[in-house]
């Protein structure tokens, strides 16, 4: 596909860090229409893949203070004169799609500092909280010359497993609390996570903080260490959003096994990898619009759905037949 002229000059504000252009086009690549579609491919190819940020992803137990901590980090990443884009992922409503939007009131002195840049987006019931959009804003972020671009997801669950194939650094926040705390964060979530941080290390919860580190440095020893982490990752330590301490610690654990990852060869593999998985699932939403697109194609689906929901045919035959009538359309 050739590149408009509109595209272009678009492609061209973002890479000069114009915020107002990123914002517009972060808007195009989440529009599901047709149009918008092909024009936020045009500008994705325009812009290239050159420049890279460091992404990371961040969640947490509900109440842990997701918003305060990125808040916290961000001022201080921005205070050594990193740029830093946060993309919050908020709840959608099941029933009508829409979302709080609220991260921007949350991050009021972030929302303001010249250096960040933060876009929250409906998750519109995708899995994880992750909208599906997510890895193009990231994209579009990486061009705009961002540094570091924080993913922020909606809670911790299995389907996490999206967000770490878009990142190269995951990220668990969690709350001081007894040992039934540990028990209910799943251990998917633990696994995938290269670092946890228990947060509200202040007052008088930080003894409890402290207590509740020692239990996941703990089960973490138990967990096997995968091959592309150096020794003692993962790992947990304290921070405390209000007063800020260890939020430095953490940076320098972060920036330290990025740099590590890159020097072994685990960074390009681990970003090649995450490019061929966003090729297959845009080959499967685009394969999905075209099916919900085409009348006729439309109307075979869905007596294909009555067949499968009937019992009378299974899914994958009533799947082979649909993508049969794509090639014969």
């Amino acid at each position: 596909m050739t590149n408009t002229p509109d595209m272009t000059e678009l492609a061209d504000k973002i890479r000069a860090g114009d915020r107002r252009a990123l914002a517009r086009a972060i808007t195009l690549v989440e529009s599901a229409r047709a149009d918008h579609r092909q024009q936020a491919t045009a500008l994705l190819q325009a812009l290239g893949r050159d420049r890279q940020a460091l992404r990371i992803g961040l969640s947490g137990t509900p109440g842990v203070g997701k918003s305060t901590f990125i808040e916290a980090f961000g001022l201080m990443l921005t205070g050594q004169g990193k740029r830093v884009a946060v993309l919050a992922v908020d709840p959608s409503s099941a029933r009508t799609g829409g979302s709080i939007l609220g991260d921007k009131t949350r991050m009021e002195q972030l929302s303001r500092d010249p250096r960040a840049f933060i876009r929250p987006s409906p998750s519109q019931s995708q899995m994880g909280g992750v909208a599906r959009r997510t890895r193009e804003a990231v994209a579009l972020c990486e061009a705009a010359g961002f540094d570091v671009v924080l993913i922020e997801t909606v809670g911790v669950g299995q389907s996490e497993t999206m967000v770490s194939g878009m990142v190269d650094l995951f990220v668990l926040l969690i709350a001081p609390a007894g040992g039934d705390e540990l028990q209910g964060v799943k251990r998917g979530i633990m696994e995938m996570a290269d670092l946890i941080l228990v947060n509200k290390a202040d007052g008088d919860l930080k003894p409890t903080a402290r207590r509740t580190q020692a239990d996941y440095a703990g089960a973490l020893r138990l967990l096997r260490r995968r091959p592309q982490d150096p020794e003692g990752i993962p790992k947990a330590l304290c921070v405390s959003a209000v007063t800020g301490e260890g939020l430095a610690t953490a940076w320098d654990e972060i920036a330290g096994l990025a740099a590590w990852r890159q020097t072994q060869g685990h960074w390009d593999n681990t970003r090649a990898e995450q490019a061929l998985g966003w090729f297959a699932e845009e080959v499967r939403l685009q394969l999905m619009a075209r099916l919900a697109a085409d009348p006729a194609l439309k109307g075979g689906v869905r007596a294909l759905e009555q067949e499968v929901a009937e019992g009378r045919l299974s899914p994958a035959a009533a799947a082979a037949r649909a993508l049969g009538a794509l090639d014969q359309g």
